[in-house]
């Protein structure tokens, strides 16, 4: 069974679900979304302030419109520059509550409807990962660093990021020898599944792989 859902935004569709949830969002009530999120609201200044791969954004309630925290910063920004992060944060703040991470990390395969997904989010996420940095490990190091990454002891090498506050991903790395190709796998922090759904997870590895890079110029 198909999702059709799955890919929620993708080519000359890609607005379609924008729009979408852009009229969801300014139906909805600012100072409710900030509460159920926990993102913080300014109403002085209709915005709000939340972070996304380490980068800090200013989000106007309801036009939505998005400057950076760091106007000099000329760097990537997922936020400003790709659409699927634009849908991924508008459908948490208009249908997601923040719940506490209790300091656990899960594979795909362990949240709801993983298992029946698993091939898609592999196929997405673990093998486009696998493929574009397995033979180039210093390249995944560095962009990692750039995305405020927290080097962890997994694997044979791997980092921890918040792909939004309070949202946390890690990317292992197992290197390759004569025999064996390298190996990846992505893991998410346990409160990620009682947040987002499965096609949503398996959006924020989509969008944190882009986001390394264009980081990394691959």
């Amino acid at each position: 069974m198909e999702n059709k859902e799955f890919d929620y935004a993708k080519d000359n569709l890609e607005m379609r679900p924008l729009e979408h949830y852009l009229e969801l969002y300014r139906a909805a009530d600012p100072f409710e979304m900030a509460e159920r999120t926990g993102v913080d609201y300014n109403p002085d200044t209709n915005e709000f302030h939340l972070h996304v791969l380490n980068k800090g954004y200013f989000v106007s309630y309801p036009d939505f419109e998005i400057r950076k925290e760091d106007e000099s910063d000329t760097s990537y920004h997922s936020l400003l520059d790709f659409h699927k992060t634009k849908i991924f944060v508008l459908r948490f703040l208009v249908e997601c509550r923040m719940v506490p991470a209790a300091g656990n990390y899960v594979t795909y395969r362990d949240i709801p409807n993983g298992e029946l997904y698993f091939r898609q989010f592999q196929g997405r996420c673990i093998f486009r990962l696998q493929f574009g940095y397995g033979f180039k490990l210093d390249k995944f190091r560095a962009g990692m660093e750039q995305m405020g990454g927290t080097p962890v002891k997994m694997g044979d090498v791997a980092y921890s990021f918040e792909i939004m506050d309070g949202l946390s991903m890690i990317f292992i790395f197992w290197e390759g020898d004569e025999e064996f190709q390298p190996s990846a796998q992505i893991l998410f922090s346990d409160n990620f599944a009682s947040v987002f759904k499965a096609e949503d997870l398996a959006v924020a590895g989509d969008i944190s792989i882009g986001n390394l890079k264009a980081i990394t110029g691959k």
